[in-house]
């Protein structure tokens, strides 16, 4: 992967400093540990791209959707399949899922967290 800029840095610290509600309210979930010990941290740099939510050692990306991403099918997708080539799992949520269902969301992340897990256990055939 490539390396990250330093301008690519100081975006990432404006995404942190101006979430959506859908953003911050995940954030409030996944933050310090909290959601099951693992750590994630948000608006990371896998260049090109910036992911909204990174957990590195379960390699999962968790992205949240605006509005804008159903004019953009086929740029996501592209995103999608160059962070899975990288060996991430990515799952992806709307803005409304998280502010209205965020239990069923944290359940969507929880099972996605155990799939890694016992992906990387299992023998390779």
């Amino acid at each position: 992967m490539r390396r990250f800029t330093p301008r690519t840095t100081r975006f990432t610290r404006s995404l942190r400093s101006n979430q959506t509600d859908a953003e911050r309210k995940l954030w409030n979930l996944l933050r310090s540990r909290q959601f099951e010990g693992v750590k994630f941290k948000r608006q990371v740099p896998i260049p090109p791209y910036i992911v909204d939510f990174y957990c590195h050692a379960n390699k999962l990306v968790i992205e949240i959707d605006g509005g804008q991403h159903a004019t953009q099918i086929e740029a996501d997708a592209l995103r999608d399949r160059f962070i899975e080539r990288h060996g991430i799992k990515l799952i992806r949520f709307t803005n409304i899922e998280v502010l209205t269902n965020l239990d069923g969301v944290a359940q969507v992340i929880l099972l996605s967290l155990r799939e890694v897990e016992v992906g990387a256990v299992s023998p390779s055939t």
